[in-house]
């Protein structure tokens, strides 16, 4: 069986400096359809956001799951009407009615039809693991198991990837079909155990009320206005 499998690195990135450690980069689209993000956070938060609202009303018309090719022929529309200035690197993935369907999306709204597809700065050195892993007709948990080493390698050779694995499957309707949504699937940065294990000196331990306070006032600016509430209008 073929399975289509999303996963991603979890960290937000901005130059030289994290963000966010744990960032959700795994957007829902429909429940048969989701799509790994990469590039600006915000460009594809909102690109995703606003073409799963279309294709759930494109739904609510037709009363018909939604296609794999809907959402990739509306998310290449949109990104290529902005001529890539949408900063938003997609790969998309999902089961209909045709089967699985595995897409690259590029900023620009060039697209790609592929059995495995790496987008963003670690894409490279994922692309290696799966180049040398991958093969027709894997099993769900030994594709997973890939997908993982894949996220892995993005993330320990690349700057600008880092943190945990997330992994959503999505499964065809003849072998029962679903959706496994799995955030913090594998955490190689944990470093509780590591924390937990140091000790910080005294000496730069500061203890609460160290520094003496001096004094303390508390006064409105000049410049604020402090009105009370209109009455309630009258029914």
């Amino acid at each position: 069986w073929i399975f289509p499998r999303a996963s991603i690195e979890a960290s937000g990135t901005t130059m030289a400096q994290v963000c966010d450690k744990n960032c959700e980069k795994i957007h829902y689209l429909s429940d048969n359809i989701y799509c790994c993000g990469a590039g600006t956070a915000a460009d594809t938060e909102k690109t995703t956001e606003m073409i799963s609202s279309q294709l759930e009303l494109h739904r609510l018309n037709t009363g018909m799951q939604s296609r794999v090719v809907t959402a990739v022929t509306l998310l290449k529309r949109m990104l290529f009407r902005y001529q890539g200035h949408v900063s938003a690197a997609l790969v998309l993935g999902g089961c209909d009615v045709n089967g699985s369907h595995l897409y690259h999306i590029y900023p620009h709204g060039s697209t790609g039809k592929l059995p495995y597809v790496t987008m963003g700065s670690g894409s490279l050195a994922a692309m290696s693991v799966f180049e040398t892993d991958w093969k027709e007709d894997m099993e769900e948990a030994e594709a997973i198991e890939v997908v993982k080493q894949a996220i892995r390698a993005g993330i320990f050779n690349d700057l600008g990837s880092g943190s945990n694995v997330d992994v959503t499957v999505i499964r065809k309707p003849e072998v029962g079909g679903g959706t496994t949504v799995m955030r913090g699937f594998d955490t190689p940065n944990e470093v509780a155990d590591l924390r937990a294990g140091y000790t910080r000196p005294k000496a730069i331990v500061v203890p609460r009320g160290a520094t003496a306070v001096l004094s303390k006032e508390v006064s409105l600016s000049e410049l604020v206005t402090v009105e009370d509430a209109p009455e309630p209008m009258a029914f």
